[in-house]
């Protein structure tokens, strides 16, 4: 019987990371087109179409642009089972330490309708109406480094399809939050904004669960009362919200009582307690235990960021460049960013103090010596850290039709040696 081959190596980081996935793949090639659309997707381009990654990483065939396409459509893999082990990956990377849940949808728009559940519907980044697709999204906020957790493509009643049940946004999010509690990850709470707060179904699956949970809700949001009891509020009370890159913004809360106080208790933040400006002004619900005043603007104050942060990775790792049109290869492009997200939210320093993971340099390359080396923490620091890593192997791949024309030798060598000295860097992972 003949044995299969060893996956042809790519760079060092992006196949540490890669490697718990091998088996989800019965033929070698598949996983190594995995690999390389890792690569693909981290690596410094603008638009992560299929043929551009093909031209980013084709060090060989492996990497045109139709085995690519194939790999996301018509190959057999599961988008499920690659999820689970993502998952399995981050639960032994976080182990038993609790972290912030996130809960939101994003959409983007998308012409025409020839796309699976595409239609007119609200669109996040556009705040109006739109031709579009949307998903609802959890991840997760550990000392401030957001990394993915899941997703579910929300379905449009005007676009199902025979077979297919409506599910409205806080279901999905409730379904996702009960997948990821039965994977035994830990949270110490969730966040959500007004189309979330406003779902009793949603609130209730948290309580259920156990979740602790800060979300918006809106003006007319009905609260049931004893007959005689009154509805008051404290006074106004300044507090410093202590951002991520720790400086502080003042603001204001008060807290609004309806009777005696409930677990379940109510407060108003703006900026600016006499006009109440809307854009800076929310109501929020919450079940956070005794203080909660305390902590509760800087908790939802941290979804502005949280946002933010998630936003940068979709735009930096290609959310909306997919040209596929079916629902499940839309949904295995999405969980191959979210994979490739998670590969840069692991290079975190949170990550390694929690012995996980680590980047370990040979001791003939000091990292820090480069002039494009970032010491900072952020996410798209991490992210640029890596890409410079990456350069060796895609500037060879995009030299490689120039070699081929016209050979220089030296320069093909020192290309080669430079990609195997980066190769000498490794993520410690899980180990």
């Amino acid at each position: 019987m003949t044995q299969a081959r060893a996956p042809t190596p790519t760079v060092a980081v992006v196949d540490d990371y890669c490697a718990p996935y091998r088996e989800l793949f019965s033929d070698v090639r598949e996983f190594e087109q995995f690999t390389l659309l890792h690569v693909g997707l981290l690596a410094e381009t603008k638009r992560k179409s299929l043929p551009r990654i093909a031209k980013t990483v084709a060090a060989d065939a492996r990497a045109d642009a139709q085995a690519l396409h194939h790999f996301l459509s018509k190959a057999h893999w599961s988008t499920a089972a690659m999820r689970a082990r993502r998952l399995e990956v981050l639960r032994q990377t976080v182990r038993e330490t609790p972290f912030i849940l996130c809960i939101d949808e994003t959409g983007d728009r998308k012409k025409g309708h020839t796309s699976d559940y595409v239609a007119q519907q609200y669109i996040g980044n556009v705040h109006t109406l739109a031709n579009g697709i949307v998903s609802v999204n959890a991840y997760g906020v550990l000392n401030g480094v957001t990394f993915p957790l899941a997703f579910s493509l929300y379905k449009p009643k005007s676009r199902l399809k025979p077979g297919d049940v409506y599910q409205s946004k806080p279901q999905l999010a409730v379904a996702l939050v009960q997948q990821l509690a039965a994977l035994g990850v830990h949270f110490s709470v969730a966040l959500a904004d007004s189309m979330y707060g406003e779902s009793y179904e949603f609130t209730s699956a948290l309580s259920r669960l156990g979740i602790p949970y800060v979300v918006a809700i809106r003006s007319n949001h009905g609260v049931w009362t004893a007959k005689g009891e009154r509805q008051r509020q404290t006074r106004w009370r300044a507090f410093d919200r202590v951002c991520s890159d720790g400086s502080s913004e003042r603001r204001y809360r008060q807290e609004l009582i309806f009777g005696r106080r409930m677990r379940v208790r109510f407060f108003c933040l703006t900026t600016d307690p006499i006009h109440l400006p809307p854009e800076t002004t929310w109501l929020l619900m919450t079940t956070l235990p005794d203080h909660a005043e305390q902590t509760v603007g800087d908790l939802f104050g941290a979804r502005t960021w949280i946002e933010y942060g998630f936003k940068q990775g979709k735009d930096e790792l290609g959310w909306t460049d997919y040209r596929v049109t079916d629902a499940e290869s839309i949904a295995r492009w999405w969980e191959l960013v979210m994979s490739a997200y998670l590969l840069v939210s692991l290079q975190s320093p949170v990550f390694a103090a929690l012995g996980s993971t680590q980047m370990s340099p040979s001791a003939a390359l000091s990292l820090e010596e480069h002039p494009a080396w970032n010491p900072e923490t952020g996410w798209k620091h991490l992210l640029n850290n890596l890409r410079l890593l990456l350069q060796p192997l895609v500037c060879a791949s995009l030299l490689l039709p120039w070699l081929q024309l016209v050979p220089l030798p030296h320069l093909r060598a020192g290309l080669q040696d430079l990609c195997a000295l980066m190769n000498t860097v490794h993520l410690a992972f899980l180990k």
